[in-house]
């Protein structure tokens, strides 16, 4: 009987290490916490294409889009851990939900396992033409002048927009209301007519207007300056150092997936992140691949998690 077990145990170690090898043996799913067709959709589906093509198994991407992505985030939580399920997440249900939203369902430090950072991007603060500012300092000087009086719009509460908006009247010490909306769609819509004087857009998607002269761009939110805008200087450049406040997509799986199979999906979602034609499809879309390792991503989350839960709580943002 002595002699059984370690024969056992070795029989299961080769037929553990032999799984591992054959993995993944059928198509794999990549879920995304928005509707087709937005960023964190456009993103996955230039992944999940390399992807099928390196593993030899189909990566299919599926879209469970509601509460910004706190129900997929919740989704990924429960999935088996068996790999063959894995997540596109973002900043609002790993790091601004656990402040905002009494009895979230899930924890997204024990339910969730990191597996790489995927993209990281700033936003860029424009305004309308029609308000007598041209500089983020400009800007700021209208604001104190008229506490209250200036509005800006989100594409909803809580979302990186949101937050950056209101993490920027902290550091300047400024009133402005914000304004939420159902999607960047129709603040854009409301800025560009006029009816509320900055948005925290999306890099990509404000630059057609400004290249034909419809909205001015007054600062981004990254650390440094984005390669899609050089010219646009950062808020940490215009007196206030260490602002930094940007959208951010990973890539993460249930928490209980074993180590094995989290380094196997680490070292191929780095593979393609560092592919030219993903770097390149990327960059269309204006995300920046920033691939990196599960501990990395977790160190990463949590400064986050504080950073965003004092915005929460001085700010008192409620849930829609």
């Amino acid at each position: 009987m002595k002699r059984t077990i370690p024969f056992l145990l070795a029989a299961l170690a080769a037929s553990s290490l032999h799984a591992q090898q054959n993995f993944p043996t059928h198509p794999v799913t990549l879920t995304v916490g928005f509707a087709p067709g937005g960023g964190t959709d456009t993103a996955a589906r230039i992944v999940a294409k390399k992807l099928t093509e390196n593993i030899g198994q189909s990566v299919i991407v599926e879209n469970r889009a509601g509460a910004g992505g706190n129900i997929a985030a919740q989704q990924i939580a429960t999935a088996p851990p068996d790999g063959y399920t894995i997540h596109l997440t973002s900043v609002g249900p790993m790091t601004v939900a656990p402040a905002m939203v009494k009895n979230l369902p899930y924890d997204p430090k024990k339910d969730i396992a990191p597996i790489t950072m995927g993209m990281v991007f700033p936003n860029v603060f424009v305004i309308h033409p029609g308000v007598p500012a041209r500089t983020l300092p400009e800007f700021v000087a209208l604001a104190k002048a008229k506490p209250g009086q200036l509005n800006y719009g989100s594409s909803g509460i809580g979302g990186a927009g949101h937050l950056s908006g209101e993490l920027f009247k902290q550091r300047a010490g400024i009133e402005m209301t914000h304004v939420p909306y159902k999607g960047g769609g129709p603040a854009m819509t409301d800025l560009l007519g006029g009816r509320i004087a900055m948005y925290p857009s999306v890099p990509s998607t404000a630059q057609p207007h400004i290249d034909a002269g419809k909205l001015i761009a007054i600062a981004t939110t990254g650390a440094k300056r984005t390669s899609l805008m050089p010219n646009v200087p950062t808020v940490a450049e215009q007196g206030y150092p260490g602002f930094e406040a940007v959208n951010w997509y990973a890539f993460v799986a249930p928490g209980k997936t074993p180590k094995e199979i989290i380094d196997y999906w680490n070292r191929e979602l780095v593979k393609a992140l560092n592919d030219p034609s993903v770097k390149s499809g990327l960059a269309k879309q204006g995300l920046e691949p920033q691939p990196g390792t599960p501990q990395e991503l977790a160190r990463y989350i949590d400064t986050e998690t504080e950073k965003w839960g004092k915005v929460v709580r001085a700010a008192d943002i409620k849930p829609e």
